[in-house]
């Protein structure tokens, strides 16, 4: 009996980027170092949070001193909401942005996002996904109509590798050794790229700015 897959998929680890209000002007060349970086920006949206969106989405700091200034400072002004997506894109994000405090970034990581846009501890400019179950819960609560993929581990990874990765990666091989190439592995990198039959779609649609 034949076996109905579902069909192949890229998996790419995604993360929440936001651009806080105060500077939502510098947007523009925020942009240009995340797609230098190596991020694709997978959609976008400029939204107003009220205080009380800005409590639900920071839920896990309630009851901290500084609970209070950071609904105020995250609600005062439109902010950019953006899906970046790479290989290890919540700790490259994360490494770009610096230390959550402006002041301590400035000292200890001067070429950080932080350190340049920052003002202080409260007002660090960007936010960045701590880890993966942070990122999916951020991108559902700012993208609340993206499907989240889910990312295989185990038997599954191990499944999903003999049945779309491995069969293509052996026609290839087999083709090299009849083509016999000056440069194999330039030849081979080409040959993927041609037929790799899990070429991502991603979608580039920016979304208008929708206060809540």
């Amino acid at each position: 009996m034949e076996i109905s897959m579902p069909p192949p998929q890229i998996y790419v680890e995604k993360t929440l980027a936001i651009i806080k209000p105060d500077i939502v002007d510098k947007e523009e060349e925020i942009q240009d170092i995340i797609l230098r970086s190596g991020f694709t920006i997978v959609q976008r949206r400029k939204l107003h949070l009220s205080p009380e969106h800005c409590s639900n989405f920071y839920v896990e700091q309630y009851g901290k001193m500084f609970f209070p200034n950071l609904t105020a400072y995250m609600s005062s002004g439109p902010l950019v909401a953006m899906i970046l997506a790479r290989h290890k894109a919540i700790s490259y994000w994360k490494e770009l942005l610096g230390p959550s405090n402006s002041l301590v970034a400035k000292e200890t990581h001067p070429d950080s996002l932080r350190a340049i846009y920052g003002t202080d501890d409260l007002r660090n400019a960007l936010h960045g996904s701590n880890d993966f179950a942070a990122a999916e819960r951020e991108i559902r609560f700012m993208f609340p109509e993206v499907i989240a993929e889910p990312i295989p581990v185990g038997q599954a990874a191990k499944d999903y590798l003999n049945l779309y990765v491995t069969p293509t990666l052996l026609e290839g091989l087999t083709e090299l050794c009849k083509q016999k190439p000056e440069d194999p592995y330039i030849w081979l990198a080409d040959w993927l790229l041609e037929n790799n039959p899990n070429k991502p779609k991603l979608s580039h649609r920016p979304v208008t700015e929708e206060p809540y």
